[in-house]
């Protein structure tokens, strides 16, 4: 199966009240335990980059790298460009074979963001190629604070029925209370606000910041209206102290195989229990 838009993908997942997981990779081991635990469940997937990991990796690495997993799978998969604030490397994902990409101009005055969102979505829709934006502003986990949330600002319902009208954009995150990283305390969200937008809004709304948020509030945003649930920090931090325990309990350990499988090991079980808690485990064969 070739890699494909998640535009139906997540229709079918707010339709059916689940939540597809998108999971952000940083190595190529990454990448092949999110994929072996999407086909071990039956689960369709969206494999997440930013523009650091693409510069890391290689954006054609990446590519065939995705499109070998949705082939060797037989998963439904979406290789998706995350929080690009870059025109000219959206433009060089798509061209490359990114099925997903998100333009993040919630920086900006709301009408600019309508007109820098306006723009990717002319450009990608010739393709097929699903378009993510951001409304308000996911706040930044800090360690010196509690929750540790700076930079965060609602999304208003109301605005976002405006903006996606006005871009025609195909999937919406709304600030809701959620932060990108790990806090020390659960964030709090804001689930009458979600139920309010997904009212408003016929596209399917993304979660950001889903490493900090208790099973159970991640159920409810996802029986709300919430279709993708983003993750990122918490695999990277399972990647990387499962390296380290290698290591701390063999020390001379030096092949990579078998170090990096502990890492991949500890990637796909935390990928599997996300899949669980979001629903979309045995949902493959929706799309």
């Amino acid at each position: 199966m070739p890699l494909i838009s998640s535009t139906e993908m997540l229709q079918i997942a707010k339709t059916n009240h689940y939540a597809v997981c998108a999971f952000n990779i940083h190595s190529f081991e990454m990448l092949q335990a999110v994929a072996e635990a999407a086909a071990e469940t039956s689960s369709p997937i969206i494999i997440q980059t930013s523009i650091n990991t693409v510069k890391y990796l290689g954006l054609n690495y990446l590519v065939a790298a995705a499109a070998a997993a949705s082939e060797n799978t037989g998963i439904p998969i979406t290789l998706h460009l995350d929080h690009c604030t870059d025109f000219d490397m959206i433009v060089r994902c798509i061209r490359a074979g990114y099925t997903s990409v998100m333009i993040d101009a919630s920086m900006h005055p709301f009408e600019e963001n309508v007109r820098q969102t306006r723009k990717i979505v002319e450009i990608a829709s010739a393709g097929g190629i699903n378009v993510e934006a951001e409304l308000g502003n996911v706040g930044n986990a800090s360690e010196d604070s509690l929750p540790g949330v700076e930079g965060l600002e609602l999304a208003d319902p109301e605005a976002c029925k405006l903006f996606v009208e006005s871009t025609r954009v195909a999937t919406l995150a709304p600030a809701i209370g959620t932060v990108h990283g790990i806090t020390r305390q659960h964030p709090e969200i804001d689930f009458a606000r979600i139920g309010q937008i997904a009212e408003n809004v016929d596209a399917p709304l993304v979660l950001h910041g889903g490493s900090s948020i208790h099973a159970a509030h991640l159920r409810k945003a996802v029986e709300l209206g919430i279709a993708k649930v983003n993750v990122a920090t918490e695999l990277r931090v399972a990647f990387s102290e499962a390296i380290r325990q290698v290591f701390s309990s063999r020390p001379e350990e030096n092949d990579p195989r078998r170090y990096m499988n502990a890492a991949k090991e500890a990637v796909k079980r935390l990928a599997i229990e996300k899949m669980e808690i979001c629903g979309c485990i045995g949902k493959a064969g929706d799309i």
